[in-house]
């Protein structure tokens, strides 16, 4: 072999041993994506309804979908009905954008974040005298608290619900939310 062959081979085999080492220091996220994932979960709320000014209780199912670690749309289903008064209550059915900031604490366990739903809000008259469904707009706010991969709690979530079509003029009703989060993928 001859001189000019050798420094040839060491050169190719000294920017392929380079190529290795500038692959190998990509970060997890390019590699396996930039986040994307769906989660479903339950909750528990407490609502306070503008109309009878008046606070119940209630359950619900959410069903997140992230396009990468920041930005994911939501969609959630609360059901109002414990210690209703005269049948009194709401149910409301929003989807909307969310947006996730840095996260916060030891290994970066809490996510802070804020949406913005809108949907429909069905609501139950005293007496079942009548029922509507109308528009609102949710902005909201809450904190996530990842236990591992799979499992994460909602610690708080709260929202200002506003019925900008209510029958007797706009209303605004108030939620916060706790509940339970699985990661599906």
């Amino acid at each position: 072999m001859s001189l000019r062959t050798l420094s040839c081979c060491a050169a190719l085999l000294a920017c392929l041993a380079g190529g290795a080492a500038a692959a190998h220091a990509q970060s997890q996220e390019s590699v396996v994506g930039g986040g994307e994932r769906l989660t479903a979960g339950g909750d528990i709320n407490a609502s306070y309804l503008g109309y009878g000014k008046r606070w119940i209780g209630g359950a619900g199912a959410s069903v997140d979908a992230n396009v990468n670690w920041r930005l994911g749309l939501e969609g959630e289903a609360n059901f109002t009905f414990y210690r209703q008064q005269a049948n009194t209550h709401a149910t409301t059915y929003l989807v909307g954008p969310r947006y996730q900031f840095n996260a916060l604490g030891s290994r970066y366990h809490y996510r802070p974040y804020v949406k913005f739903l809108v949907g429909d809000g069905a609501f139950n008259f005293p007496y079942n005298y009548a029922h509507g469904n109308y528009f609102l707009m949710a902005p909201g706010a809450g904190l996530d608290y990842r236990v591992n991969y799979r499992w994460r709690i909602r610690l708080v979530d709260f929202e200002y619900q506003y019925w900008p079509q209510f029958t007797f003029g706009a209303t605004s009703n108030y939620a916060i939310t706790t509940g339970i989060r699985y990661n599906i993928f």
